[in-house]
């Protein structure tokens, strides 16, 4: 078999990306994010899907540029900026994506304990994670092909739950309340939907392993956050059409909730208790899959010891990038309830974001674009920008301290060991070199 027939198609491509976004936000923490803005939440998911498919191009622009590398925004940072802001954008993103395994999973524990009525979620949640890691290290194609199946199936149990919800409640507006506090529950309600987005950069991790290259690839990362974006929206209103907001919690199966306010009948729970074990199932193995290529790629680049470049070539798997995110999976379950991993992953997430945007605008500046383009240059990179800040103000104080110490932790790392490495440090004149990166802008 030659190397092209070897690779995935974009229909596979973009169940990867599905994968990882549907099972991650939806099934787990769409009734978090009503919880805590009520009606809001649907304000809220447009504003961060638009923000996400902004991303998307940008993404897609930059895979296309680089349809080689594997660390998706890590790698957009590092040939964009440097080793340096690559170095921190590198580890920043894959511990975000490390740490948010175990929050997809909690999902599965979740349904699958409620689907049985006995056990305890958080082994089951461990017995899943153990499993998906070993599946991703049969190779790219087995994980890949598993995930395209189980997105199909996982979409249609969306379909069926939205259908059933619309008849039975036949649309309760007096359901679509906004909570007194709803102000600053908008901008957290953000947090778990931004979450729920972040399964589009899986793609540009294996767009070597994609027909077309880049612009296949670019094309899966669109296609996803679009379709994600229609599913989102059409079961949040399902979710409140069957139960008030006011009666959402932060749990990890909203959906099992909203069919238990109801009533509903033992097969409509079958049928969406077991989507949702497939849906997290999904996304948990492409989570797992993105965040050992990034530190696969990192090591690659020589900003990380050898050990963690280890590639199975037979398998097209980063072996050690595997083994050690099962590890971190493993141990930040025991972190808190599921709104908590989310955030603790959050930060990163949203910092490798805003280098992407940035990545965009460097590589522009000099004239280097890919076959595909982000519309709306530059001004819907603008839009990306102020919409990441925005998002940021929600982040719990907790995460955003734990994110800035860790991010200036790894610049004091970089700095030392780079400069100790120097016969004189280095200097430059800063701001001259700010001011000429606007001047280029302006002209």
């Amino acid at each position: 078999m030659s190397g092209e027939q070897r690779k995935i198609s974009v229909a596979y491509a973009t169940a990867v990306s599905l994968g990882a976004i549907i099972g991650s936000g939806i099934f787990v923490l769409s009734g978090t994010v009503i919880s805590l803005a009520g009606a809001l939440s649907l304000v809220a998911f447009a504003f961060v899907g638009f923000i996400s498919l902004i991303l998307a191009f940008e993404l897609g622009e930059l895979t296309s540029v680089y349809p080689e590398l594997r660390g998706s925004s890590y790698s957009f940072a590092y040939e964009a900026f440097g080793s340096n802001l690559g170095f921190v954008t590198g580890l920043l993103m894959y511990f975000s994506y490390a740490t948010s395994v175990p929050a997809i999973a909690l999902g599965f524990g979740s349904y699958l304990s409620a689907l049985l009525g006995f056990g305890s979620p958080l082994l089951y949640t461990i017995a899943l994670i153990v499993v998906l890691h070993v599946v991703n290290l049969l190779g790219v194609q087995k994980a890949a092909k598993t995930d395209f199946y189980l997105v199909a199936i996982k979409v249609a149990v969306l379909v069926y739950f939205v259908v059933f919800a619309l008849i039975v409640s036949k649309f309760n507006p007096s359901h679509f309340t906004i909570p007194t506090n709803a102000g600053y529950g908008f901008f957290e309600s953000m947090q778990g939907i931004i979450f729920a987005y972040s399964g589009f950069q899986s793609v540009s991790t294996i767009a070597p392993d994609v027909k077309g290259g880049g612009n296949g690839a670019a094309k899966a990362i669109v296609y996803s956050v679009l379709i994600s974006f229609v599913l989102y929206v059409l079961v949040t209103v399902s979710l409140m059409s069957l139960a008030p907001a006011s009666s959402f919690k932060i749990a990890a199966d909203p959906l099992s909730f909203a069919l238990n306010y109801v009533h509903a009948p033992d097969y409509v729970y079958l049928v969406v208790d077991v989507g949702a074990l497939m849906a997290t199932t999904s996304a948990t193995l492409a989570t797992i899959l993105t965040s050992a290529n990034v530190i696969y790629q990192v090591s690659a680049d020589g900003l990380l010891p050898k050990f963690f470049a280890k590639y199975d070539k037979k398998r097209d798997v980063p072996v050690n990038g595997i083994l050690i995110t099962l590890i971190i999976s493993i141990a930040t379950l025991f972190a808190g309830n599921v709104y908590v991993i989310a955030s603790i992953s959050n930060f990163g997430l949203l910092f490798t974001y805003l280098m992407t945007t940035l990545a965009v605008f460097k590589l522009r500046r000099q004239g280097v674009v890919g076959s595909f383009k982000t519309p709306g240059y530059p001004y819907l990179p603008m839009v990306s920008l102020v919409g990441l800040l925005v998002v940021f103000v929600g982040m719990p104080k907790e995460a955003l301290l734990i994110g800035i110490i860790t991010t200036f932790v790894l610049l004091m790392f970089y700095a030392i060991v780079r400069e100790g490495k120097r016969a004189s440090p280095e200097k430059v004149r800063l701001f001259e070199e700010i001011e000429k990166f606007f001047e280029g802008h302006k002209t």
